[in-house]
């Protein structure tokens, strides 16, 4: 745990994503990041967002008028508990999700053979970087799109005042198995997260 993680009673933005105080990475998705993919990424066939947390993410997915199936391996009241990603033989046509900071590189090699179509994980930008990364995931299974935020998302624990802005650049990376040729980096306009404020 970062010792200036809840510095004088509030919790400070995240510029890392440490475990919270339960002892699980749980950080709800902000709505509008959600709807960023959606309003770029079409997706044919059923969802799976299996990290679903408190369904933060699979409410906008379900709200746009996706088939959704939400699990996570801690039960936060929505979803199927007790779901380990990492270790299923489950298969969906889509699966998007906010996989645990701690298990990101796990959830690619997880999803990708786990999507029969799309495979979208919002990971941090600087997921990009790292040799490890460059020889056992983007040589092997680039993505097909990269869409970077031109507004920084600010994650919060649950329950947690939201104030002040994140300094972490955030990206969703897109596994499409009909893409065909190099990976294209994308940027969404910087107009949502402004709309969900108004």
């Amino acid at each position: 745990m970062d010792a200036t993680y809840n510095l004088n009673g509030s919790y400070k933005p995240t510029t890392k994503r440490f475990a919270d105080l339960n002892g699980a990475d749980f950080f709800p998705t902000p709505a509008w990041a959600t709807e960023a993919l959606i309003d770029n990424e079409a997706f044919e066939g059923d969802i799976w967002e299996s990290a679903c947390g408190n369904g933060a993410m699979a409410t906008v997915l379900e709200q746009a008028g996706n088939a959704v199936h939400g699990s996570d391996l801690y039960d936060r009241g929505y979803g199927e508990a007790g779901v380990d990603f990492l270790n299923t033989s489950r298969t969906a046509d889509n699966i998007i999700t906010n996989p645990p900071f701690n298990a990101a590189e796990g959830f690619v090699r997880a999803g990708l053979a786990s999507a029969n179509r799309k495979l979208a994980l919002l990971l941090r930008l600087a997921f990009l970087e790292g040799g490890n990364r460059q020889r056992t995931i983007f040589s092997v299974h680039p993505p097909s799109r990269v869409w970077v935020f031109s507004e920084r998302i600010t994650f919060y624990p649950e329950g947690a005042v939201q104030k002040g802005s994140g300094t972490t650049a955030y990206a969703w990376f897109v596994w499409d198995k009909l893409h065909s040729g190099g990976t294209e980096l994308r940027w969404f306009e910087p107009k949502y997260k402004r709309r969900s404020l108004v």
